[in-house]
């Protein structure tokens, strides 16, 4: 997987650009672009498909916000935010922005490397579906999982690769309750054990805007106060 991953990483930190290389060379990726200009990124991205980018925030002709709406319209490849700003707000302002997830400096390399093998495992491979886990129905939704389809009301709706991953992973045990944490393990697959409760809740909210009728009162993606989250199969749906 890490041979065939096509990765570009935008910061202007030549340092940072360095040492994210390093540690991506050891660990088996060899196609790896970098820039430090938001011009140069989507250039590259112009020019060629990604698996995964990594964009810096405070890049000095364009903010990395405002990169990643543009690069969103060329690719549907996970985007990662690499920047000291690490508030709620920060974070919530990048996933909106169309990132598939947040990582404040100062970081563990390593850190990078195994959230970057976690999204390159569902977008580029792993182990497949079984014949009967590939469709969902949900009365008001329907996924189709070989196809990374999310069909709501019989239309289409476009779903982020972290988004449509946690969806899945619902569909697969309804009814079944699970803590912020058990959401995590299963779904990000973090190596290096790094919890994150905000990841969790953010991509909770952006899975309801598209699948709820009314997201803040959901019906389907229910909240089991004390205890966690459900998806509430057709059958003892109200």
């Amino acid at each position: 997987m890490e041979k065939e991953a096509r990765i570009l990483l935008v910061d202007d930190e030549e340092a940072i650009l360095q040492m994210l290389q390093t540690v991506l060379k050891k660990e088996g990726f060899v196609q790896i672009d970098t820039c430090t200009t938001a011009a140069e990124a989507i250039r590259l991205v112009e020019e060629k498909t990604y698996d995964l980018l990594i964009l810096d925030v405070m890049l000095p002709d364009k903010s990395g916000f405002e990169l990643c709406g543009a690069v969103r319209q060329r690719t549907k490849a996970p985007i990662f935010f690499l920047t000291a700003k690490g508030t709620d707000f920060d974070k919530l302002s990048g996933f909106a922005y169309g990132a598939d997830d947040y990582i404040t400096k100062p970081f563990h390399p390593l850190e990078v490397v195994a959230r970057m093998k976690a999204h390159l495992r569902r977008t580029l491979g792993g182990s497949a579906p079984s014949q009967e886990e590939k469709r969902y129905d949900f009365g008001r939704f329907q996924v189709n999982v070989e196809a990374a389809e999310l069909f709501v009301n019989g239309e289409r709706v476009d779903c982020p690769a972290q988004v449509f991953s946690l969806l899945v992973f619902f569909c697969q045990y309804p009814n079944r309750v699970f803590t912020k944490e058990q959401i995590y393990d299963h779904v990000w697959k973090d190596e290096y054990g790094m919890f994150d409760e905000n990841t969790v809740m953010v991509h909770i909210h952006k899975l309801r805007q598209r699948i709820e009728e009314n997201p803040g009162q959901p019906k389907l993606l229910v909240t089991v106060r004390g205890l966690g989250y459900k998806l509430v199969s057709p059958a003892r749906q109200s």
